[in-house]
């Protein structure tokens, strides 16, 4: 009988999850719950096999929507109890200090968890909210808190410090989190295996991974284990985003305050929802982007100049901190999906030996790719993340152990 693990991301008005078949790597059965608990009727999507179902209903709470996502899956198919179902994996984004590994959900893990939404107000709440809501809803499968932050605790003290005061930094838990981590582990992780690099070896490999979506970041991996990423306390610092500004000047904060009486709320909402490409161009999505780009418009034109630029110079920064590069690998829904922009990053490094197969770039697939040429200095790949199915593998790694790292066991 197959074994399953049901994933699932919980915002503060949706909740995304998937069914993730452990031995394929596949997702079974998939959806989406849009929404919840505003004056509008919400959204509900379902797919399994093949067939998409939908429903608009209005949705109070995340109680009410994950019972209707259970009912979809007694309905439509499959039935959980008969799809060899191990555990039930919540995505957290943050978990600060706290959780350097995976945990089990208990009463006082998700506390902790809802303390910690302090570093991310939009996130954690909603995360612990859906876990809780699962526990009561099915009561007899573990349910396991994977954070998105985890990884990047490996980060060397002077990656990860601010030069902040000290006292501040420390009594605010101010330092570099980093986030993405669940895609940045999945997607280093398999590199060596994918490039036939023996183990030996690959305790040395010198890697940059760029996660690019509408949210992007990078990080530098030595042998494995990561040295740097470009996200920080959260994740608004680093790579231009579909609607964050990524690195920018913190005294813009002072200056908008002052000449602008902007508030911190104002400031937040343009920082993350109204900058980035969306506030160059007037568009998050590149496809419009490019779109314009190929219309003459010089904002957009612009606009994707500053994010080649920016992706580039942290390929370079980390180059250094790295001791060179071995293998630069593009990931998420620009990286996987948009040969321009992996183009013209490309052409940045073109000095540096780098030299990318223009025919296998061009070609879109869903399978991981080596796009590079064979003279290249770098090997540049094209592996598709899958946070999913990272996300159901570490808590079967728990269920498979009966306990978490801090001594929560399944049978408490």
């Amino acid at each position: 009988m197959a074994k399953t693990v049901l994933v699932i991301n919980s915002g503060s008005s949706s909740i995304k999850y998937q069914l993730v078949d452990l031995e394929t790597g596949e997702g079974i059965a998939s959806g989406l719950v849009e929404k919840i608990g505003e004056p509008i009727d919400g959204h509900y999507k379902y797919e399994y096999n093949g067939e998409k179902h939908e429903l608009e209903e209005r949705i109070e709470n995340h109680e009410q929507g994950l019972k209707r996502v259970l009912g979809f899956f007694e309905e439509y198919g499959p039935k959980l109890d008969e799809a060899g179902i191990i555990a039930v994996g919540h995505r957290v984004v943050q978990g600060g200090n706290t959780f350097p590994d995976p945990a089990l959900v208990t009463p006082a893990t998700t506390e902790k968890v809802e303390e910690l939404a302090v570093l991310a107000p939009l996130h954690n709440g909603p995360e612990a909210k859906g876990a809780r809501v699962m526990r009561q809803l099915m009561p007899e499968v573990p349910q396991v808190y994977v954070f998105d932050s985890s990884f990047f605790q490996q980060l060397p003290k002077a990656s990860s410090t601010y030069a902040l005061n000290k006292e501040v930094a420390d009594k605010y838990k101010i330092r570099r989190y980093g986030a993405h981590g669940t895609s940045h582990w999945f997607v280093s992780s398999r590199i060596p295996e994918f490039l036939g690099i023996d183990a030996q070896a690959a305790k040395s490999l010198k890697q940059i991974v760029l996660h690019i979506g509408n949210g992007a970041s990078a990080s530098a991996e030595l042998g494995g284990r990561p040295i740097e990423t470009s996200m920080g306390l959260t994740p608004l610092e680093g790579l231009v985003m579909g609607s964050r500004t990524g690195d920018i000047d913190p005294a813009a904060v002072f200056h908008l305050m002052r000449n602008a009486q902007m508030d911190v709320d104002e400031l937040d909402d343009l920082f993350n929802k109204k900058s980035g490409m969306m506030g160059m161009t007037g568009f998050g999505d590149m496809r419009e982007v490019h779109r314009l780009v190929a219309e003459g418009n010089e904002d957009a034109k612009l606009a994707l100049d500053v994010y080649v630029h920016r992706i580039v110079s942290y390929i370079g920064a980390y180059t250094a901190q790295l001791g060179g590069l071995d293998v630069l690998t593009f990931t998420a829904g620009v990286g996987e999906n948009d040969e321009i922009v992996r183009r013209m990053v490309c052409e940045k490094l073109a000095p540096f030996g780098v030299k990318l197969d223009m025919e296998k770039n061009d070609t879109r697939s869903k399978e991981p790719r080596i796009i590079s040429t064979p003279d290249s200095s770098v090997i540049v790949v094209v592996y598709p993340t899958n946070e999913e199915l990272a996300i159901a593998q570490r808590a079967q790694a728990i269920v498979e152990k009966g306990e978490d790292t801090y001594g929560n066991k399944i049978a408490d």
